[in-house]
């Protein structure tokens, strides 16, 4: 007995010295202290209270022994409107709060909502959220769009996406890694319209708990999905015009109850969109100076429907289900007026026409379950099949002029069909308990990728149309790959340590099958190329973060990442763009690897720098290369190496109604290669900065105006392409209407026009310049409408929330995380 009771106390005390405090103050509109207001500290997950609270006279308050997790504090006081702090990870240190700020109340009390607005950007020590949700200048734009415009992200023009000067970027949508790349995954981002995305994460050292692909980190793209207690639902429609008129809406409902919640939505988009590309090449003895422009139609269907059922208090199950269903029609036409060096007058003019019609479409099933308890014992589990169906129909005619731009010389017609099929399963399991005073995590994931794609070619030089069995092929890719991983961190005095370890297990296998001539034999003959790839990796992780002072902290990572290359970068078959450009992929292209180091500082929570070097080994590089004297084709080799080194600083400033966010990336990358010598040798550095600013500012109560701008220095692209300068400025206003249920947002994108890729490369005797111009200037206008009490819901949400508290009673939270902005 007398051991147990002092077991007891030596217990007692170590929780008495070790109990850390989060504080703050409240105040009124005239910034004097509020005494006596109520202050509660919420579960950011969730809004339920965990503790309850009171302000002293100088209006501070105190919450002491508060179980690791994220939080947020709402203050109110009667007479005054509540108010809340942005969500903040507590991870056993102290942290200090901005001031809240209580506004007094209307007395129309039905005309009352109590709103949540959360900070342009949350920046924390491994990752950037940008919320999209109520910002007026992301209206009428789409995933690509948002993309583009988030800070130290780079799109080119072939929608390759790269972050903080690396190219290796994973993109998440809600937590799960699209299978799609290049142009399309850039297709399926433009079906996702901005009403329908709440938050992008920008994650820079993923822990062991993410997948190892993405040597640049990871994108993840978050979609709305309502909360709030009750019956509540939002209509959302649209106008953008550019060159042409675009439309947009949706209309999405919600019924949360104590044991389920349900959930749907459908967003319609259509529009015409106008591109020219130009593309001059100097090739040997000749010329080609092409010009194109192109009409794209996109209609787009989303539609996504769920359900979870809470079984108790500790166990969730769930299914959900959502498709993308894409129309395109593609037409593009330009002259490309082809000149011998030795005469410098133009001889003869390719006008190259396209035709395409396709559909793109996307299937995804989910069944989850989740489990929590008081004690720290998290499980998740998660069951996942996706379909993607992909088909275009493309008739191509080039037909050559004469110098005179009317006498037919000869053509060449042809048409294409390429069907592609993706179907992916997964499993994943991931459970977390407290372990030896910390948190460890572990889980699995197994998972299967079977793609089928089908090379159509059809002649259409005669009568009729033949298959064009030489230029027709079939390529199957099967992937699979099976992870486990451990994660701890704990928190120790002034500082928190987190160590992982990923192993990945890789199965690739790539067959190509087909016909081709044999010259010979006078016949054509069958061939069939296959690829086999069993590896596997270790891929460590680790963060040391000094947190003793949390106004000022320190933390410290290494991770170590892969990039895997996909299906069409392995398919060898070569196919034409043009009679002069073709494209093939490399069968010899093995992974590129990452490590990456970093430091990041955060001061006051609010000034964040990070410092990161990465040594990037086989890196993916998209080479454009000679063949046949003046034709050209493009494929992707590895590049021996890249070193980058990168840096970024961000600042959120507010002053009453106006607040201000800066961030600054820049990267200096050194490109080495050797590809047979001459011209084909790459060495090549390179300093590259974008500087994103976003200014808001509230008046006259009901209106908020936002200006957005970005620079884009000078920059290379893959050591062998050499980009110009571009930005944007965008500008908008909003405003609240029908007693703020309604709210009418206008803004125009790319005002000056300034957002257009220019760029060289010289590379194996080939000189090229393209220019690529969109409809970047766009005026938009958009208006969302929010339908259910508010009110009851808030009310019956916080009283969930306080049963909850009553059931709770011990609870010490989840597992530690890292402190970041407010």
């Amino acid at each position: 007995m007398k051991l147990l009771f002092a077991v007891a106390l030596f217990w007692a005390t170590q929780t008495t010295t070790q109990a850390q405090t989060i504080t703050g103050k409240v105040k009124d509109e005239a910034g004097k202290p509020v005494e006596k207001a109520t202050v509660s500290l919420l579960n950011a997950r969730d809004s339920s209270i965990v503790k309850l609270n009171a302000t002293k006279a100088g209006g501070g308050y105190q919450f002491n022994e508060a179980a690791n997790g994220k939080y947020l504090v709402m203050a109110s006081n009667v007479g005054y409107r509540p108010v809340y702090s942005a969500a903040f990870d507590y991870s056993g240190a102290d942290v200090n709060l901005d001031d809240l700020t209580l506004e007094k109340a209307s007395t129309q009390l039905a005309g009352v909502v109590v709103t949540t607005k959360k900070p342009l950007v949350e920046v924390k020590a491994d990752k950037m959220i940008i919320n999209v949700e109520g910002t007026i200048n992301a209206t009428g734009n789409d995933g690509i769009d948002l993309l583009r415009r988030s800070p130290g992200v780079m799109v080119d023009k072939d929608d390759n996406i790269s972050m903080a000067g690396k190219n290796g970027v994973e993109v998440y949508i809600d937590g799960k890694p699209s299978p799609l790349k290049g142009s399309e995954l850039g297709n399926y981002l433009r079906s996702i319209p901005s009403s329908n995305i709440e938050s992008i994460e920008l994650i820079t050292n993923p822990s062991a708990k993410y997948e190892a692909a993405g040597n640049a980190g990871i994108i993840n793209i978050r979609l709305k999905k309502d909360k709030t207690i009750g019956t509540n639902g939002t209509l959302t429609a649209g106008y953008n015009v550019g060159i042409f008129g675009k439309y947009n809406g949706g209309l999405s409902l919600n019924h949360r109850g104590k044991k389920f919640n349900a959930y749907g939505s459908y967003n319609y988009s259509q529009g015409l969109n106008n591109n020219i590309l130009t593309l001059n090449r100097d090739v040997a003895d000749t010329l080609f100076d092409q010009r194109t422009n192109m009409i794209i139609d996109r209609k787009s269907h989303n539609m996504k429907a769920g359900v979870d059922y809470y079984i108790n208090s500790k166990s969730t199950v769930g299914v959900m289900g959502n498709a993308t269903l894409n129309d395109d029609g593609f037409n593009s036409d330009g002259p490309m007026p082809i000149t011998p060096k030795n005469t410098g007058i133009v001889d003869r003019i390719l006008q190259a026409n396209t035709i395409t019609k396709g559909n793109r479409d996307n299937y995804n099933l989910n069944a989850n379950y989740k489990y929590a308890d008081t004690s720290g014992h998290e499980l998740n589990i998660d069951l996942d099949y996706a379909r993607f169906n992909n088909k275009n129909n493309q008739r191509v005619s080039n037909v050559y002029y004469a110098a005179d731009g009317s006498t037919i010389l000869n053509k060449n017609l042809y048409r294409m069909y390429t069907p592609t099929g993706i179907d992916i399963y997964s499993v994943k399991t991931d459970y977390q308990q407290r372990f030896l005073k910390g948190t460890l995590g572990y889980g699995f994931k197994l998972g299967w990728v079977n793609t089928n794609n089908d090379f159509q070619r059809y002649n259409n030089n005669g009568p009729s149309e033949q298959p064009d069995l030489n230029n027709s092929n079939k390529f199957d890719y099967k992937e699979n790959i099976n992870a486990g991983y451990f994660n701890y961190n704990r928190q120790y005095k002034g500082f928190l340590v987190q160590v992982g370890l990923r192993l990945e297990n890789t199965n690739s296998q790539g067959r190509s099958t087909g016909l081709v001539w044999d010259a010979g034999a006078n016949a054509y003959k069958q061939y069939d190329s296959t690829l086999k790839r069993n590896y596997t990796d270790l891929f460590p992780s680790a963060a040391f973060t000094i947190n003793k002072n949390p106004m000022n902290q320190w933390n410290f990572t290494y991770s170590r990442r892969i990039d895997r290359p996909n299906y069409s970068l392995l398919n060898p078959f070569e196919f034409a763009l043009n009679d002069y450009t073709y494209q093939k992929g490399n069968t010899q292209l093995t992974p590129q690897y990452t490590n990456s180091f970093g430091i990041t500082h955060t001061y006051k929570y609010k000034l964040n720098t990070t410092l990161n070097y990465s040594h990037i080994k086989d890196l993916f590089a998209q080479i454009v290369d000679v063949t046949e004297g003046s034709k050209s084709f493009q494929t992707t080799k590895n590049l021996a190496s890249q070193d980058v080194i990168s840096l970024n600083i961000s600042y959120p400033f507010s002053y009453k109604a106006y607040s201000l966010f800066t961030n600054l990336s820049s990267n200096y990358s050194k490109f080495k290669a050797d590809f047979g010598g001459g011209s084909r040798v790459i060495n090549t550095d390179a300093f590259s900065a974008n500087l994103f600013t976003q200014s808001t500012l509230k008046f006259a109560r009901t209106w908020t105006a936002e200006l957005s701008t970005l620079y884009i220095s000078p920059f290379i692209w893959q050591g062998a392409f050499k980009g110009k300068a571009m930005g944007f400025v965008d500008a908008g206003l909003q405003k609240a209407v029908l007693q703020g249920k309604g709210t009418l947002k206008a803004s125009v994108s790319d005002i000056f026009k300034t957002m257009r890729f220019r760029g060289t490369s010289d590379y194996a005797e080939q000189f090229t310049r393209v220019g690529a111009n969109w409809e970047s200037r766009q005026f938009k206008i958009n208006f969302t409408y929010r339908f259910g009490s508010a009110q009851i819901k808030a009310a019956r949400q916080r009283k969930t929330g306080l049963d909850e508290e009553k059931n709770r009673a011990g609870d010490s939270g989840s597992a530690p995380g890292q402190s970041g902005q407010k």
